[in-house]
């Protein structure tokens, strides 16, 4: 996934984020602004789980936005 795109549009992918991670606020996302390292680390914070189980998590999401 290209994450220069991502961030070009985060506006409209944010929603399909919620979905997927919906503890994360739109504050959070505001932040985030599209940028994998903080969306890792935002995920790894909230959920309470370790460094590679957030990768783990952001790298199967990437795969499904291939996908459809």
């Amino acid at each position: 996934m290209n994450w220069d795109r991502v961030e070009g549009n985060w506006k409209q992918l944010k929603g399909k984020v919620k979905t997927q991670w919906g503890k994360l606020t739109d504050d959070h996302l505001d932040v985030i602004a599209g940028r994998r390292d903080q969306l890792a680390g935002k995920i790894q914070e909230v959920y309470g789980i370790e460094k590679d189980e957030a990768e783990r998590q952001l790298s199967e999401w990437e795969s499904r936005q291939k996908d459809s």
